[in-house]
């Protein structure tokens, strides 16, 4: 049974990675309140499997022209220093003010969409 929870995630995820709308946003709360892990496991275990994922969505997404090279460096550049110090952070940080953030992000992230729904 555990292995269909498995299978749920990575494809859940896969989905909306491949979609561009982030697989860390379904994978992370499958892993930690349905699969218990910890909040730190599963943050560590979706940039693993984003790694995989985000290959393949970027030769996709390359390859029909949906990518566009201009100022990438920067973006580049500032993402990784970014997901350094944010790294660094994160491990000074207990789970549960880390499970707070991300939660509280999450509900951030669906008000703005409520918002957008009701705009149009």
């Amino acid at each position: 049974m555990i292995y269909f929870f498995y299978m749920l995630a990575g494809f859940l995820s896969g989905i909306f990675g491949g979609l561009g709308m982030g697989g860390g946003t379904l994978l992370i709360p499958i892993l930690t309140i349905f699969l218990g892990f910890d909040q730190k496991l599963s943050q560590g275990l979706n940039l693993l499997s984003f790694l995989v994922m985000a290959i393949f969505s970027i030769y996709i997404h390359y390859r029909n022209g949906y990518i566009v090279t201009k100022n990438l460096f920067w973006i580049i550049f500032f993402g990784v220093i970014f997901s350094v110090l944010g790294a660094v952070l994160m491990s000074f940080l207990p789970s549960k003010i880390l499970k707070m953030i991300f939660g509280g992000f999450l509900c951030c992230l669906a008000v703005v969409e409520f918002i957008k729904v009701f705009k149009k």
